[in-house]
């Protein structure tokens, strides 16, 4: 996120969580530029005037929503969204390209991925379309 508290008129009692206009559970805030990062069209995007927030349900068709109730469906991101695909294909590390079949087929790769978390070397905040560590759903 942005600098919130230096920025004239920002208000830091925002909620960091909001209810999915489709399933009616509460989800966390993710970043403008995550956000822009896997939508088809993100110049379409009016990023300074919402919030959004990311739908981690399965059976949601929803990836990303704004604090106006606006939703964002899987059909208008153009990254597929791990969480939400039951495949053996679904990724599971945004950063560097691993699915759920490699990772069940080579115990390695986690400690791979942590050794390149700790060094720096990760870029979760844009490519996990989560905006969180992908480490976070790693089985």
């Amino acid at each position: 996120m942005s600098h919130c508290c230096s920025e004239p008129g920002c208000n830091i009692n925002r909620p960091s969580k909001h209810r999915c206009p489709v399933n009616g559970i509460e989800y966390s805030e993710v970043s403008v530029k995550t956000v822009a990062h896997h939508v088809h069209r993100p110049w379409l995007l009016d990023g300074h005037t919402k919030r959004y927030y990311f739908c981690d349900d399965p059976t949601c068709d929803v990836v990303y929503f704004g604090d106006d109730d606006s939703v964002i469906s899987q059909a208008q991101v153009r990254t597929r969204v791990g969480v939400k695909d039951q495949s053996d294909d679904a990724m599971l590390c945004y950063c560097f390209g691993v699915t759920k079949r490699d990772a069940a087929s080579d115990p390695g790769i986690r400690a791979y991925i942590i050794h390149q978390t700790k060094l720096g070397a990760c870029t979760c905040e844009t490519c996990n379309p989560a905006g969180v560590c992908c480490l976070k759903t790693f089985p």
